[in-house]
């Protein structure tokens, strides 16, 4: 079953360990709160890419990255002590205070330059120009899952501003330039990319079946 986040981080993890298979990892990471009430098999958006729960400790879970995974996201990069960004997956009960997000991390975003603001600091992030379709001003983005206004952008970048109270609880505040970040664009877009585009032409032509038409072509006649 697919699972839905809403992009507001509950707390900042650390990781304890990561162990490197043949196109894999498999990661342990410090935590509390997002363990309060998990279970083994739980999703657990992890710098906003949904992982699920393999393993749970007192202060602790472990999840598995397969190819996909260590291929498209910045947690090919993570070694021990490094902080990531988590928050369990949203229920009924759950406000939703940021937006749909999926965990499905579209690329890696590198942080091109952080510029000071009055009290925010303005960090602005490469992305692959493929996905620049789905980026409007004002709109919401995905960074390392925490769910961030987009205050303005470039064909290749985006630039979103963080107060000194999201600085500190988020891992984007860490980072320094050159630094990589998990990018997940807008969900409604990619949706409406798809209806717009989309081809009925092939799929009329399969229910249409055998007609005389199809004979004649097909050299019955």
């Amino acid at each position: 079953m697919t699972q839905i986040f809403t992009g507001l981080v509950e707390e900042m993890g650390e990781v304890i360990s990561v162990a490197r298979g043949e196109k894999s990892l498999k990661i342990k990471i410090k935590c509390k709160k997002v363990l309060e009430g998990a279970k083994i098999g739980d999703s657990i958006a992890t710098n906003g890419t949904c992982l699920t729960a393999v393993e749970l400790g007192d202060n602790y879970f472990t999840a598995d990255c397969m190819f996909e995974t260590v291929k498209r996201t910045n947690l090919k990069r993570l070694k021990s002590g490094s902080k990531v960004n988590l928050e369990k997956s949203l229920t009924l009960a759950t406000p939703l205070g940021g937006h749909l997000v999926t965990g499905d991390v579209d690329c890696e975003g590198k942080i091109i330059s952080i510029k000071q603001e009055g009290i925010a600091k303005i960090y602005e992030i490469s992305v692959e120009p493929r996905l620049m379709k789905y980026v409007v001003e004002k709109g919401r983005i995905t960074l390392d899952g925490a769910s961030l206004t987009i205050v303005d952008f470039t064909k290749e970048s985006i630039s979103v501003s963080l107060i000194p109270h999201t600085q500190e609880m988020i891992t984007l505040g860490y980072k320094r330039i050159g630094d990589y970040i998990n990018v997940e664009t807008d969900l409604i877009g990619k949706y409406v990319e798809r209806l717009l585009h989309f081809d009925n032409s092939k799929e009329e032509k399969k229910k249409k079946g055998i007609d005389e038409k199809f004979l004649f072509e097909n050299g019955f006649f």
